[in-house]
């Protein structure tokens, strides 16, 4: 989703980061095409004072969309076992990852910044929540991802997060997407800024490429460019 949201923003103009948080189980990176064997520096390096966050950040706009004004920049974490075992074990400096999301923003001029966590709740869920303007939280139509959805919603009201809203993913086909999305914002008190269909073409692409370029017509991408829409707007 992360992904998706922006190519779309970057597509109309906009220079986007986005940063993996997700530090015990990365993958963001892949969406992009990075090797992995080219990355120097990463979130983790920056968390043990080897670089700055600008130097873990790679210009990874897609080369279809060199034409549009917009860029995408990633922080990636990780994926090096030892390091990952290191950082869970020891932690980090939680005002250092703080800091370095501010200066990322002003050095590289970005419009906006996607964080994108761990499912469920760690220390960079709960930091994440606390800094951002904006908290949107995907959740399926599953009675455990309910409650999930039920407790990171409490975590965020009493941050005082300023607007918390959610993404309903994989709908099957059977349910109608518009009482789901009734039946949902009455349940959390939130708004519901769209909601995706299980996609098979997205199943079926596995990470390869982000998928509102590689299906530009289809009504998932339809949905993406309607959350961000929202989230631009806001």
């Amino acid at each position: 989703m992360a992904a998706n949201l922006a190519a779309v923003m970057a597509n109309q103009g906009k220079r986007v980061g986005i940063i993996d948080t997700d530090i015990q189980s990365p993958g963001i990176h892949v969406l992009f095409g990075m090797d992995e064997g080219t990355v120097k520096y990463s979130l983790n390096d920056y968390l043990w004072g080897r670089c700055n966050l600008e130097e873990a950040a790679y210009d990874v706009t897609p080369p279809a969309m060199h034409q549009a004004d917009g860029k995408i920049y990633l922080v990636p974490s990780s994926i090096k076992m030892g390091e990952i075992a290191r950082i869970v074990k020891e932690g980090y400096n939680v005002s250092l990852l703080t800091h370095g999301l501010q200066q990322l923003c002003e050095n590289l001029g970005l419009d906006y910044l996607l964080i994108d966590t761990h499912p469920g709740m760690n220390e960079e869920t709960l930091l994440s929540i606390a800094i951002s303007n904006e908290l949107i939280v995907i959740l399926r139509p599953d009675r455990q991802d309910f409650q999930g959805t039920a407790v990171t919603l409490q975590v965020a009201r009493k941050l005082n997060t300023a607007k918390i809203s959610l993404v309903i993913n994989k709908l099957l086909s059977k349910y109608n997407p518009a009482e789901v999305e009734e039946q949902i914002s009455q349940k959390f008190q939130v708004p519901v800024l769209g909601v995706f269909p299980l996609s098979e073409d997205m199943i079926d692409l596995g990470s390869k490429a982000i998928f509102v370029l590689e299906f530009p017509d289809s009504s998932y991408t339809q949905e993406v460019k309607q959350v961000a829409n929202a989230i631009m707007g806001s």
